[in-house]
C-alpha cells in the first residue's frame, strides 16, 4: 500500500498534469486505503490547483490546460466528496462570486470559486460581466457571509468600489474580499473591502480569517 504522502502527491501531480485517469486511479487508491478524505480534497487536489493558478498566472499555462486541470480535479473530487463526513463537509459559509461589470474575464474568478467549492462553502456564482447591484441583491437574497469580487482591467476594478459602498449601506456586516490582476492590498483597504486575495489559493484562507475577525468582534460587542 502507497502512504497517503505519496499518494496526495499523486493526486497533486495529476492535477498539475491535467491526467484526469491518473487523477481518478490515485484518488481510488486514497480511498480505499481509508486515508482522511479532506485532506486527499485539500492537501492533494486543491493544492495543485493551487499550482496550476499560478502557472496561470505566469502565462506557462492557458485557458485550455487550466479547463483541463479542472476536470481531473472534479473527477477525483466526485469519488473523495462523499466519503468527506457530514459535519466536516457541511457548507461553513456563503459566498456570492463573480467578476464585475465590464469584465468578461473569469479564468481567476473560477479559480477561486473552485477552491471555495472544494472547500465545502456554498457558492453562489454570478458568472461574468455582473451589473454592480445584482452583487447587493444576491447578497441578500442569500444572506451569504462573504462577496468575492474579481477584475482584470483598472477600468472595471473601479466598480468595486461602488458595490462595496452600495453592499455595506444595506448591510455593514457583510464581508467584502477583492482579488485580480489590477488589484492589490492596498487597493482592496482604499476601496474599503475587508480582504484581499492574490491568488486562487490563498482565497479561503483570505475568507475564513475575515469571518474569523467578525466573529471576534461580535463576541466582543455582546459582552
Amino acid at each position: 500500500m502507497k502512504s497517503k504522502e505519496a499518494l496526495l502527491e499523486e493526486l497533486k501531480q495529476s492535477v498539475i498534469n491535467y491526467d484526469e485517469e491518473g487523477c481518478v486511479r490515485a484518488a481510488r487508491e486514497y480511498a480505499e486505503a481509508g486515508y482522511p478524505p479532506l485532506e486527499g480534497i485539500m492537501d492533494g487536489l486543491a493544492a495543485g490547483m493551487q499550482v496550476v493558478g499560478d502557472l496561470y498566472e505566469k502565462n506557462e499555462y492557458f485557458v485550455p490546460e487550466v479547463l483541463m486541470c479542472a476536470d481531473s480535479l472534479y473527477a477525483a473530487l466526485d469519488i473523495l466528496r462523499p466519503l468527506v463526513p457530514k459535519q466536516e463537509g457541511a457548507a461553513k459559509a456563503q459566498v456570492v462570486i463573480g467578476s464585475v461589470q465590464g469584465d468578461v474575464h473569469d479564468i481567476g474568478k473560477n479559480l477561486v470559486k473552485m477552491m471555495f467549492d472544494v472547500a465545502g462553502w456554498e457558492v453562489h456564482d454570478l458568472g461574468r460581466d455582473v451589473p454592480l447591484e445584482n452583487f447587493v441583491k444576491e447578497q441578500m437574497r442569500t444572506d451569504s457571509e462573504v462577496i468575492a469580487m474579481s477584475a482584470m482591467m483598472t477600468t472595471t476594478m473601479l466598480g468595486m468600489k461602488k458595490v462595496i459602498q452600495m453592499v455595506k449601506e444595506k448591510n455593514p456586516n457583510v464581508l467584502i474580499m477583492l482579488g485580480g490582476a489590477p488589484v492589490t492590498r492596498d487597493v482592496a483597504q482604499l476601496f474599503g473591502a475587508d480582504g484581499y486575495a492574490e491568488s486562487a489559493g490563498n482565497a479561503v484562507q483570505e475568507a475564513i480569517k475575515m469571518i474569523g475577525r467578525l466573529r471576534e468582534y461580535e463576541a466582543a460587542k455582546n459582552k
